[in-house]
């Protein structure tokens, strides 16, 4: 599972960086067959001001499906990050369930099928 972490607006350490992957690559490691790329997206908005602006936004490209994107914003990166993760994970899980819920429909072309007698006479 390929997975891209950056952090715009400050310093992405050792540790944000393994919690990150830990919190977001553990959940979603059993659905591995499903998933091409994570892009993890770390920021604070408002810098050393504080407040309730460090958000971290998930990407998840899907084979043959729509990409689920989730963000999440809180006072603490922390907290962000379980949030946006735990949701992320809830979401591609639901997605691949109806995936594999959905029947296979077969499409007429416009041919009507003949049964061997039929097509004798």
């Amino acid at each position: 599972m390929n997975i891209d972490i950056q952090a715009r607006d400050f310093l992405l350490t050792g540790p944000l960086k393994r919690e990150v992957e830990r919190r977001v690559t553990g959940p979603l490691s059993a659905r591995h067959d499903h998933i091409k790329r994570i892009t993890v997206r770390l920021g604070d908005v408002n810098g050393p001001r504080g407040g309730e602006d460090k958000y971290c936004r998930i990407k998840v490209e899907l084979s043959g499906q729509k990409e689920v994107y989730v963000e999440d914003i809180e006072a603490d990166m922390y907290t962000a990050i379980y949030r946006a993760a735990d949701r992320a994970n809830r979401t591609v899980s639901r997605r691949i369930s109806r995936q594999r819920e959905r029947p296979i429909r077969h499409v007429s072309r416009g041919v009507d099928m003949l049964s061997d007698e039929q097509a004798v006479s």
